[in-house]
């Protein structure tokens, strides 16, 4: 259990929340790369741990993760640890004692925290656990207000609240560096936001989508799905330039019903605009508008460093693209009427992800990210229903349930090569690139789900799909 090791080569610890599981290795993995470091963790690693090891990694290069993390809580230098109180001991004696001078002297002050997962501890219990500590040689004043230097005992009581040990799994002790951005959760909530909608996304939802995008400052990110601009404003907490699209004319120009209770219509000022201002990022507000997104409306080359998007599903709002079955011809060139509203039709969820993908193929700059939502029913849920591109490589696949049958996955994929003619063919020589016909029934499996489970079920919907 020893960490013989110098400063380049010193192991951390993070302390991760136990909600949106599934979410935190791709972010981790996201903003390490960043960085140009990899993950790299121990031989007993288990994802769904709340605790991690990594190794190989400097001080910085935590601090950066920390600084926009959203899955995790804190971040330590791993001092020692150990199964039992007995080798987390032998593992503190054999660490360096140089690297632990620094943070130990006599004109320093210091403090020591008790954290145990899944399991409540007595205050007596804690002051106990920190006396046994009485071995290390800290020479400094203990000051609890404001210490030079926090510590922190970390206990693992495993995850299943109906069986909680009498003795921790797993033991821990190390010195705090940084704590994640779990603050944006509630400082961004779409309740205190401007403006909002039905489909508003969830703030700690939008922050791991741009993370996993890996979003960064002076980036140029588009949503072409963009509905009250929930994914703009997490890009440009992050420092990106934000556009978008949507269909609605309603939605993009804030007009219309509110969403609001004791609302009914919305004020002269609620805008994607005034949600940025509302934040302070209105200067990377670069615009949004009303279009449809299986027409082309872009210029031939690529612009986005990102595409962040979560796609209508059918369930709260229409899955609607301009155009009609009928036989419309043009109107002729001395037609002299003052306005044309398009005539629409249904837009198939396949045909959604489809043309998603192939815009992002010819929209991305190389290297650059897509990250959707994909709903799933999830009695016929297999990964060939991913939806695939020669492109586009696919980096994550990150399920979040809204009910007993339906879920909705987060898909991240980079663009690793440059369109070629022949990828417009790719799904007659490999059915990988086929869209999956499947998804068009969604809807009406969602609603069949509800009926079956008479009232009984959940009922989550998705209700995010901005």
């Amino acid at each position: 259990m020893a960490l013989h090791c110098g400063r380049a080569c010193r192991q951390y610890l993070l302390h991760l929340a136990h909600d949106n599981v599934d979410f935190r290795l791709p972010e981790i993995k996201a903003l390490l790369s960043l960085r140009n470091q990899p993950f790299d963790t121990s031989e007993t690693f288990i994802e769904k741990s709340p605790f991690w090891q990594l190794n190989g990694l400097s001080e910085d290069d935590i601090r950066s993760v920390m600084s926009r993390t959203v899955c995790g809580k804190s971040a330590f230098e791993l001092w020692g640890h150990g199964r039992t109180t007995d080798e987390l001991r032998r593992s503190l004696l054999e660490y360096p004692a140089e690297n632990m001078a620094p943070y130990l002297q006599q004109n320093s002050t210091y403090k020591i925290n008790v954290y145990t997962f899944n399991k409540t501890l007595e205050f007596k219990d804690r002051i106990k656990k920190i006396d046994a500590l009485d071995f290390l040689p800290f020479e400094g004043k203990v000051s609890l207000k404001d210490p030079e230097h926090i510590f922190c005992l970390l206990e693992d009581y495993g995850s299943d609240p109906n069986d909680i040990p009498e003795e921790p799994f797993h033991v821990y002790f190390g010195r705090w560096i940084a704590d994640g951005q779990r603050e944006l959760i509630r400082s961004y909530s779409v309740k205190k936001r401007h403006f909002i909608g039905n489909t508003s996304m969830d703030a700690g939802l939008s922050f791991i989508m741009a993370n996993h995008a890996k979003v960064k400052a002076d980036d140029l990110v588009y949503d072409p799905f963009v509905g009250t601009g929930s994914l703009l404003v997490a890009c440009s907490h992050f420092g990106a330039y934000v556009c978008g699209t949507d269909i609605d004319y309603n939605t993009i120009h804030g007009i219309g019903k509110a969403s609001r209770k004791n609302q009914k219509w919305r004020g002269p000022d609620e805008n994607i605009r005034a949600n940025l201002r509302q934040y302070g990022a209105e200067s990377l507000y670069v615009d949004v508008m009303v279009s449809d997104a299986s027409k082309p409306v872009w210029r031939k080359n690529a612009q986005f460093d990102a595409i962040v998007t979560d796609p209508p599903y059918g369930i709260r709002e229409s899955t609607r693209r301009t155009g009609s079955h009928k036989d419309i011809i043009k109107p002729p060139e001395d037609f002299a009427g003052e306005s044309h509203v398009p005539v629409s039709m249904a837009y198939h969820l396949s045909d959604i992800f489809a043309d998603l993908l192939n815009f992002a193929a010819h929209h991305l700059v190389l290297g650059g990210r897509l990250v959707y939502w994909l709903p799933i029913y999830r009695p016929e849920y297999c990964e060939e229903m991913v939806p695939l591109h020669p492109c586009l490589t696919l980096i994550s696949n990150c399920e979040q349930t809204l009910s007993s049958h339906t879920s909705r996955r987060l898909i991240t994929m980079e663009k690793t090569k440059e369109p070629e003619d022949s990828d417009k063919l790719a799904h007659l020589a490999d059915p990988r690139f086929t869209p999956y016909q499947g998804h068009n029934s969604f809807r009406e499996k969602y609603f069949s789900g509800l009926t079956k489970k008479n009232g009984k079920d959940s009922k989550a919907t998705p209700r995010n799909e901005d």
